[in-house]
């Protein structure tokens, strides 16, 4: 399942665009792109550049992302610290955010940090990034446990307001718009009424609907 939505999330992108990739899930499409495919990937823990996944025994544990994962670095990759690293954020360098999040609703909100209690990551660089970034992505399972991700408000503290721009689960790829939420593609292996049934907003089936 996550590795169908980073293959999704891969073919998003285009030649040349400088992409940040959240912990979890988004730190798979590295390993997804085509071989005509020109990303420069960027970690907010201080470098650009990089690679997919290590094979097994050939990990480099000073090279790893920002979720302490290890990644490889391609040749022009280049290393610095955090305030150069999220300077490139602030000053409106990254083509494309990739990241996951706890819920969206229909107006673009995420709210992706920590939930009292929980034993789960705090919201990291997302605040910057879904501010800095031109185009933001949420790449995440379409429900929790059966619960909708996808809301017509959400109830969690949020991240940051309007800034989503896509969604990709392994159910469908949804567009933020202004009307509301957009079902541009749909996996086939479900319908739409059971798209509709694991969405909790309120949805527009895309005249061109395709599948994914």
């Amino acid at each position: 399942m996550k590795k169908f939505i980073a293959k999704r999330v891969a073919k998003e992108l285009k030649n040349g665009d400088v992409v940040n990739l959240g912990i979890g899930l988004p730190t798979l499409v590295a390993n997804y792109l085509d071989s005509d495919q020109d990303i420069i990937f960027h970690s907010e823990n201080g470098f650009i550049g990089i690679g997919p996944t290590p094979p097994p025994g050939q990990e480099d544990i000073y090279i790893v992302n920002a979720g302490g994962k290890p990644v490889t670095i391609n040749k022009e990759g280049a290393f610095f610290d955090s305030a150069t690293s999220f300077a490139i954020i602030r000053g409106g360098h990254i083509d494309v955010s990739v990241l996951g999040a706890l819920e969206v609703d229909e107006k673009g909100n995420l709210a992706n940090w920590m939930i009292p209690d929980k034993l789960v990551p705090g919201m990291g660089g997302a605040m910057d990034l879904v501010v800095g970034a031109k185009k933001v992505i949420v790449a995440m399972e379409h429900t929790n446990k059966g619960r909708p991700k996808i809301l017509k408000e959400c109830k969690l503290p949020l991240t940051a307001q309007g800034q989503v721009n896509l969604i990709i689960t392994e159910m469908a790829v949804i567009e933020v718009t202004k009307e509301g939420l957009l079902v541009l593609e749909i996996n086939p292996k479900f319908t739409i009424d059971q798209l509709i049934k694991a969405t909790d907003a309120n949805l527009i089936i895309s005249e061109n609907l395709k599948f994914m």
